[in-house]
């Protein structure tokens, strides 16, 4: 029997001993976030716009919220849904809800009635802590067909008073008459429940997959999962003492949750929060603040470039500038580097395995492949197995291109409540992710798309990245999205959907044309449409689905 070359892991020569050291993690967030307080109680915890949180009023708060959700009759394992925008608000019902014992179901602020009406009764959630404006908008009729039976609103205006109108312009609401205000009740006190403190096996986040292929399943991340990734980020990104986080990617995401809010708590940092993504607030912020340390989707950095009045200052302060959750074209990296300075590192991971699983170090640039041009989306963590497996299971030599699997201690445990899909996907607890990629000798891990959006033309198989890669090299090209379209004559045909960069002029002929000139006949678009902008979820993933779907 042929030894696996995987079970070598060849990226270990590559990271630093720091990064092959083992972690010990504490037994949650909710450990971590006492840890801070007896280490740095009146550091800033949370800032938002002119408002500051430190860690030891962030632990009362939460507190607070806790002994209310349990004198409401909140019981140790029941779901807290939590349905709200990058604001201290999120932070305090999340802490809240763990020191109840409780689990949290993260919620996207953007999901429409019938998104968080499955969400509700499939995670059989007992409590919701949303803001006014959706409780008020939507969300009474929604949860009034749930198990809900709890309910916090929130004015995201709260704990802050400049009030920018580029995103919280939105008027205050009379207080609901059927559901307690969370800033009141943190503001009044109590002391979390007695006994209920999270234990590592214990799940903390029902976190709901985006629905690409079929509904919506809750990964079931334990606390476990989330501190091994959190601590893994806090102390591989090579950041000084008291780092500052930017929270570019929103919270209720994986991403956002782990390496933004997990990282900071672990590392007693401070967390910068600007509500929701809008490119001229973060550009400020970055000037206020001087975060050390972001991560979030290439369109929020593609959006960033695109301001005129963006400049290598506003970058300057930044350590480590990180990218997931939506491929990376290598040239928006160097196009980055040689406009603003930092160099963004990719890193790839799924909900199922708590974000990270790969990533590139601070002392390190990934490679880009020479035969297809992809950017590597980095290496495997000292206590992961990355593996790449052909159709029939078996593993594949390095270079050759199959399905990613991986094992390690942030691979949830499965599905909630879905013992089929859980079987399916973690076999033997491996993650099976449905992306195919591959692996070099040294162990830089590369993507090349999903399994579901391989593009059949005339039998042949077309990559949609690899097009898109090509058309992001084009100066006047901002977003691009390769779908496959019907064809009577070759079954499916190559289409591309292009945004384009302020100012820039030109055509579908003339971008067909340009890739026409850098691929194989068969690859490049026939069809090109330009749009505005391309659809997009919350978390930055351009949604081709819903192109595929015009």
């Amino acid at each position: 029997m042929t030894a696996s070359p995987y079970a070598a892991r060849p990226w270990l020569a590559l990271l630093t001993e720091a990064q092959r050291a083992p972690v010990d993690p504490a037994d949650s967030l909710v450990h971590a976030l006492r840890d801070a307080v007896a280490q740095a109680p009146d550091r800033t915890f949370l800032a938002y716009f002119d408002g500051r949180i430190s860690y030891r009023e962030a632990d009362e708060l939460s507190d607070a919220v806790a002994a209310h959700l349990a004198a409401r009759g909140l019981e140790r394992g029941d779901r807290v849904a939590v349905l709200l925008q990058n604001s201290p608000h999120f932070v305090l019902a999340v802490l809240g809800a763990w020191k109840a014992g409780a689990t949290v179901v993260p919620v996207n602020p953007m999901y429409k009635s019938g998104e968080v009406a499955h969400v509700l009764r499939d995670g059989e959630v007992a409590a919701l802590i949303c803001s006014d404006r959706a409780w008020e908008a939507y969300l009474r009729q929604t949860a009034a067909g749930s198990p809900v039976r709890i309910v916090l609103t929130a004015c995201e205006r709260d704990f802050q008073t400049r009030d920018d109108p580029r995103v919280l312009g939105f008027e205050r609401l009379p207080r609901a008459q059927d559901a307690d205000d969370l800033v009141a009740v943190a503001r009044q006190g109590g002391r979390a429940p007695e006994g209920r403190s999270p234990r590592p096996q214990d799940i903390a986040l029902i976190s709901y997959t985006s629905g690409t292929s079929g509904t919506p399943k809750g990964a079931t991340n334990t606390h476990a999962n989330v501190m091994h990734n959190a601590e893994r980020q806090a102390a591989g990104l090579g950041l000084p003492e008291a780092p500052v986080y930017y929270a570019l990617a929103p919270l209720f995401h994986i991403t956002g949750m782990v390496c933004q809010f997990g990282a900071c708590l672990v590392g007693a940092g401070t967390l910068v929060l600007t509500y929701r993504f809008e490119p001229g607030v973060v550009l400020d912020a970055f000037a206020e603040h001087r975060p050390h340390y972001t991560v979030g989707p290439s369109t929020a950095y593609m959006a960033l470039a695109a301001r005129p009045d963006a400049t290598r200052e506003h970058f300057a302060s930044f350590v480590n500038l990180s990218s997931g959750g939506a491929p990376v074209p290598p040239a928006l990296v160097e196009a980055f580097r040689e406009r603003f300075g930092p160099y963004i590192r990719v890193g790839y991971g799924l909900t199922e395995c708590t974000a990270p699983c790969a990533s590139v170090p601070p002392h390190l640039q990934a490679p880009v492949d020479p035969v297809s041009g992809t950017l590597s989306v980095g290496l495997p963590g000292a206590d992961t197995v990355v593996r790449i497996l052909d159709e029939q299971g078996a593993e594949v030599p390095f270079g050759q291109h199959g399905e990613i699997v991986v094992r390690g201690p942030q691979v949830v445990p499965g599905y909630w409540r879905r013992p089929d899909a859980t079987a399916e996907t973690f076999p033997d607890g491996e993650l099976r992710t449905g992306d195919i990629g591959f692996m070099d000798e040294r162990g830089w891990l590369y993507v090349v798309d999903r399994k579901k959006d391989m593009i059949n033309a005339s039998g042949f198989k077309v990559w949609p990245r690899e097009v898109e890669d090509v058309l992001y090299t084009h100066p006047a090209v901002r977003e691009a999205a390769v779908v496959g379209v019907p064809d009577g004559y070759r079954g499916e045909t190559v289409k591309a959907y292009i945004s384009l960069r302020p100012g820039a002029e030109t055509d579908p002929g003339e971008l067909a044309a340009y890739c026409k000139e850098r691929l194989a006949a068969y690859k490049y678009p026939r069809q090109v449409e330009i749009l505005p902008d391309l659809p997009k979820t919350a978390s930055g993933k351009i949604l081709r689905r819903e192109l595929r779907s015009r």
